[in-house]
């Protein structure tokens, strides 16, 4: 049990413009109004139930493919809604940003998908909109599809994917921290002069695989860099997010998990010349909510009898070499896949008393990160997770908007009351509400591009 002195844990809506994101199957439900995905009221609504509610923000998740082999047939994504269609989060915000005051607003953008440039300046527009209230989950990318909408015949190698994820940060931070001066927009009507010259600087990046002159046609929004998330679990994941990420997303089976990787990360942190509190860990968890423990039990089962056994397993890549999902009774001993080793061997340990099959995988899946319980339990529940490290939940839903309407009204005044959520928003940028200062500490590695082009001279043709 908490106490009112508890540190509050901070809250994200993990959403994304679709009907299917996580929980496949729960669009058929009645109350399932994300089938209203494409109605951008459905998000201005959501983003007004949130900031009445206090979450500290709104996380879209975003894919720029279909999942699975990119030679295979893709009817069960289509048939399943599972991430198609869906719609560009970064367009979006902008609409959200003029209908909220507080909530923070976060777009998911791989490396592939814009040039860092156009990237960087859509971001310090946003940035500007919402009045510094934005922030980016750096991706690399998943899908081949993915990869061959931009060009390529296939995905990068990992390893690569994450160099290349190196290089475009680091041309955006060049933009974002090193472009313009603090005081380089003066707008001084009497003098005639709109900005000083002597304090914009172009950045003259040329790398491996970009060339950008410069210099940010954008002047510095109030946060400049916007607050950046990271969820990659790999080795190389882990190493990019310990020297770049401030928040970074994680689904663990559990809180000792979950402590093991945050240490993990937050030492790799400390050997990338950070502190260990640079980083916050946001855990991604789905509740069930009951006035009585039955009734939560009652109302889990009201989902189970809507999960779709073939969407779960096709987000998991388990489907043949033609791309179809496994029949559900079909024994996972018998899959033959390259894709979702880890997943079968998850659900084979976890199932005892009888031969696993595919069905059970998708059940363990729609319940590995779920919390079931009354306000109170759930109370308790978050509490052990942050025990172990974590510092806020990322919320995904089972129906919009009702799973955060039922968090908001139930859960979320049992955990005021125990020091566990805020019940005001801090002032200024989504970072200073974070972290408690409105831009990027001095020991990111963003930082040292300030004040470093103000005495580059122009190259020579």
């Amino acid at each position: 049990m908490t106490t009112s002195a508890s540190k509050p844990l901070h809250f994200n809506a993990f959403v994304m413009n679709t009907t299917s994101h996580i929980h496949h199957g729960q669009w058929r439900r009645p109350d399932a109004g994300q089938t209203e995905f494409n109605d951008v009221n459905t998000w201005i609504n959501l983003a007004k139930l949130l900031e009445e509610a206090k979450f500290d923000g709104m996380f879209f998740a975003d894919v720029t493919g279909l999942y699975g082999d990119a030679d295979a047939n893709y009817d069960v994504y289509v048939t399943e809604g599972l991430q198609i269609p869906s719609n560009d989060p970064t367009v979006l915000l902008s609409a959200l940003a003029v209908n909220t005051t507080h909530l923070g607003l976060a777009l998911t953008s791989n490396v592939m998908q814009s040039h860092p440039f156009h990237f960087a300046r859509q971001v310090s527009t946003l940035d500007h909109i919402s009045n510094g209230r934005i922030a980016w989950n750096i991706v690399t990318g998943t899908q081949d599809n993915g990869a061959r909408n931009f060009g390529l015949s296939q995905l990068t190698d990992h390893a690569e994917r994450y160099r290349w994820a190196e290089e475009y940060v680091d041309v955006t931070y060049k933009l974002w921290e090193g472009s313009w001066d603090e005081d380089a927009l003066l707008q001084d009507r009497d003098g005639s002069t709109h900005a000083d010259p002597s304090k914009i600087h172009k950045i003259y990046h040329t790398g491996e695989r970009y060339s950008v002159e410069g210099p940010h046609l954008p002047s510095p929004s109030p946060q400049r860099t916007p607050v950046l998330y990271q969820a990659g679990s790999s080795g190389a994941g882990r190493a990019f997010a310990a020297r770049n990420a401030e928040a970074v997303f994680i689904i663990a089976p559990t809180p000792a998990i979950a402590a093991q990787q945050i240490a993990e990360t937050r030492q790799l942190a400390v050997e990338s010349g950070r502190n260990p509190d640079d980083i916050k860990f946001f855990q991604g968890l789905s509740f069930v909510v009951g006035d009585t423990p039955e009734e939560a039990d009652a109302k889990s089962a009201e989902y189970d009898a809507y999960v779709s056994v073939d969407g779960y397993a096709a987000h998991a890549a388990v489907v043949d070499k033609d791309g179809r999902v496994y029949d559900a009774q079909t024994p996972l001993k018998d899959v033959d896949t390259n894709t979702a080793k880890g997943f079968l061997e998850w659900a084979s340990k976890a199932v005892t008393d009888r031969e696993p099959v595919v069905a059970d995988l998708a059940y363990r899946q729609s319940r590995s990160s779920r919390v079931v319980g009354t306000p109170e339990q759930i109370a308790d529940a978050l509490a052990e997770w942050q025990a172990a490290g974590v510092d806020g939940i990322n919320v995904i839903n089972w129906v919009i908007p009702g799973s955060f309407a039922e968090f908001a009204d139930k859960v979320l005044p049992v955990l005021r009351a125990r020091g566990l959520a805020q019940t005001e928003y801090a002032d200024g940028p989504l970072r200073q509400k974070l972290f408690g200062e409105a831009r990027l500490n001095e020991r990111h590695p963003a930082a040292r591009y300030r004040g470093a082009f103000a005495d580059k001279p122009a190259l020579q043709k």
